[in-house]
Formats: structure tokens, sequence, C-alpha cells
């Protein structure tokens, strides 16, 4: 178990001990430092948010939302347009090679724009950031750590003594699934529903997981990091383009046609 603390923390120490008390092994992890993180295993999430609750007094639910840990740099739109001296990633020459040989025939027209974007997801797909060391995680995974590609996490609050506790647990890479906590907390309800609709993690329990924002018909999860952005591709961010020089900077004539005399 992953051990991360600090001096002493009079508010906060009490509440990871109890939760240490209560969930035993089912606690995989945490950090303590001027804020308290817990990962817990996804099959005591729902029992971690009832002791959080009911034992410790957080009362109030803040919010739920996942996480996709998957790297993937040929998504970022400060990246992708660089080449592949300039970008900062630690993939392998060949498969930077290759999303640009992909992107090139985009730009040049040579594939057509109206493509499903599934072409373009297996070539994004193949640019990642392997590990150096062996024995680390396959992702990186933040605060408390994980073990796998998708996590959810949850923040709860006391409203007295106005300390909060951030409930982190890992998901099934194939089939992300865990508990809903609407049966304790009626506010989770839409949040939930953000999630299963962004990133595909069913909550078993949920009384109705119905589409929040996106039509019926919509195919993917548009927050997942392998959900292809083809317009960026095809036109790249306006920031990258349109630059702003910065104050005291020269700023760059440029001819308008039509206007020479």
């Amino acid at each position: 178990m992953a051990e991360e603390t600090t001096a002493t923390d009079e508010l906060r120490q009490p509440l990871l001990d109890l939760l240490q008390s209560e969930l035993g092994d089912d606690l995989v992890s945490y950090e303590l430092s001027d804020d308290l993180w817990i990962r817990v295993n996804r099959s005591a999430w729902r029992r971690t948010a009832e002791v959080c609750r009911d034992r410790l007094g957080l009362s109030y639910f803040c919010f739920l939302s996942g996480l996709d840990w998957k790297p993937n740099p040929a998504l970022l739109g400060e990246k992708a347009w660089e080449s592949p001296e300039e970008a900062e990633v630690t993939a392998t020459p060949d498969e930077v090679a290759k999303v640009e040989e992909a992107r090139t025939e985009l730009e040049e027209g040579i594939v057509d724009e109206e493509a499903t974007g599934a072409e373009v997801a297996v070539v994004d797909a193949g640019v990642v950031a392997p590990t150096a060391d062996p024995t680390s995680p396959l992702f990186p995974t933040g605060v408390a750590g994980g073990d796998t590609r998708f996590q959810v996490f949850a923040r709860l609050y006391n409203l007295t003594t106005h300390v909060g506790v951030t409930l982190k647990a890992d998901l099934d890479g194939d089939e992300p699934s865990i508990d809903s906590l609407v049966p304790l907390f009626r506010g989770a309800d839409w949040h939930e529903r953000e999630a299963w609709e962004m990133y595909g993690f069913n909550f078993v329990g949920h009384p109705r997981l119905r589409h929040l924002y996106l039509p019926g018909e919509f195919e993917g999860y548009p927050l997942r990091k392998d959900f292809p952005l083809l317009a960026r591709m095809v036109k790249p961010w306006p920031g990258l383009v349109d630059v702003e020089p910065m104050p005291g900077e020269a700023v760059e004539e440029v001819a308008i046609p039509g206007d020479e005399g």
C-alpha cells in the first residue's frame, strides 16, 4: 500500500484511521498532504461512500467524474501539429512517423475528410508513451496511484468541519463498471449519467442511465482518449494558427490582395 504522508494532520488523520479500520485491504492506497485521497477496490466503492457519510459525517456530495489515463499525445492539439522533432512525446520514431504520414494525407486531401473516425483512431492508438521502467504502472494515474486505464473519482464533504475526502477506484479497461452512489446520494444522478455518456462507465443500480448532452444514436464516448477528433486533424486548433504576438514582439505584416497601392 502506498503511503505518502507529511506531518500529522489532526483533522484528516482520524478520518484515514477510521477508513483503514473499516475497509481493511479494500483500501488500496491513499495520499494525505493538504488533502486526503483514498483509492479503494471497486467492489468496495459504495460501501466506502456509505462509511464516509455515516461514520465520518461527509454528507455533502460534491461531484463524480471519470478519468482516462491512456497516453495519446497524437490527440493533443498543441502537439499534433508540431514536427516529430518538436513534439514532446516518448513514442518511438516509427509511431510518430506513422501518425505524421496520416495527418499529411488528411491535410492534402488524399484521405476523404468524411472518412469514419475509426480509421484515424487506429493510427492514433498506435502512439503510446512506453514506460522505461518495466516495474512502473502502464498508465500514469495521478494522486493515490492506479493500475488501470479508467478510474472513477468522487468528492465528499463535511459541512460542519469543512473537511473533504476524494475517493478513487480503478475500473476494468474492457467493461468499466461500478456500483452507483445514487442510493446514498441523490445528487450523484446526473454526474453518473454524464460519466456513462462521456466515458462509457456503467453504474450498477442507477435508476435510469440516459443521455444528457448527446443524441440517442450517437456512437462512441467523447472523453475517452481514443475518441477521434477528426475535425481537428483536418483543421488545426485556431490558437496554433492565429497566434497573437506577445507585448513588445514585432507584428509580421501580411500582404492583402488588392491593397498594393
